[in-house]
């Protein structure tokens, strides 16, 4: 009965948000088709489906909204801007002083400071397991996103260590949104995360044990061409085409990876 209850709010926290997006997604709209953002990262659009993702997750631009492990920044270009007037965006990436992903940390810091008028108002907070993962305060983010991460950390045994602290930055009733390369559900390969690829009923799992409520998944970043059977993984795909010397075309053909696209709440 209390699990019962605990998923009918947050099903009523989910339409609550999305029905406060409708009020800016015009906004969003037009930082997505600005000529600030990267133009290799623009192509990219068709597969990635910035507005659509966003908008099911139900950002609004008054959130602290926390993006674990921005990478280059592909989506800091969208959210940051997004939020700089009412809101807060929060890069948690590597540790700049760190030997192994230092250099892409320095990247994004360099990339904050070259462009003030898109991120003069982003953070920069840590979140490098398993040392430093304690990238905001308890209870204090509105939203977490992740996109195509959670491999990285399941592959090291870090995935339980990382789902409990997005839980414990989350307020009650924040949203936990996560796109993630998937495995198929009905085959036997490799989901370690060395390939990239991870079952979806694995992810829920793990965000489950960690406290959050799964409240609804999308086809958003579905894509049926893809067979998940690559020899590199993922990265035989778009827009790495890694190893690929022959069939080059036919994996460009493919497009990138099918993706889960899974909205949790951690319950009130």
């Amino acid at each position: 009965m209390k699990k019962v209850f605990k998923l009918a709010v947050a099903v009523c926290l989910a339409t609550s948000a999305m029905s406060s997006f409708a009020n800016t997604d015009s906004k969003l709209l037009d930082i997505i088709t600005a000529d600030h953002r990267t133009s290799n990262y623009v192509s990219r659009d068709v597969y990635r489906h910035p507005l659509e993702t966003l908008a099911f997750f139900g950002i609004n631009d008054s959130m602290t909204v926390v993006e674990i492990t921005p990478g280059s920044g592909w989506y800091s270009e969208i959210i940051a801007p997004y939020l700089k007037n009412r809101g807060n965006y929060i890069a948690a990436g590597y540790d700049p002083d760190s030997k192994d992903y230092g250099g892409s940390a320095k990247r994004l810091i360099n990339k904050f400071k070259t462009d003030p008028e898109s991120f003069a108002k982003a953070n920069i907070s840590i979140m490098h397991p398993p040392h430093k993962v304690r990238f905001a305060k308890k209870s204090s983010v509105d939203m977490v996103v992740s996109f195509r991460n959670t491999h990285n950390w399941h592959e090291k045994g870090q995935s339980d260590m990382v789902f409990s602290e997005i839980y414990r930055a989350l307020k009650p009733g924040g949203v936990f949104g996560i796109v993630q390369h998937r495995a198929d559900a009905d085959k036997t390969a490799d989901t370690s995360g060395k390939s990239g690829y991870l079952k979806q009923l694995d992810v829920i799992n793990i965000a489950e044990k960690a406290g959050l409520i799964l409240v609804a998944s999308s086809e958003i970043n579905a894509n049926i061409k893809d067979t998940t059977n690559h020899p590199d993984g993922v990265w035989s795909l778009l827009p790495s085409l890694k190893g690929v010397k022959s069939g080059k075309y036919s994996y460009r053909s493919i497009g990138e990876s099918d993706r889960m696209t899974l909205k949790f709440i951690k319950p009130l």
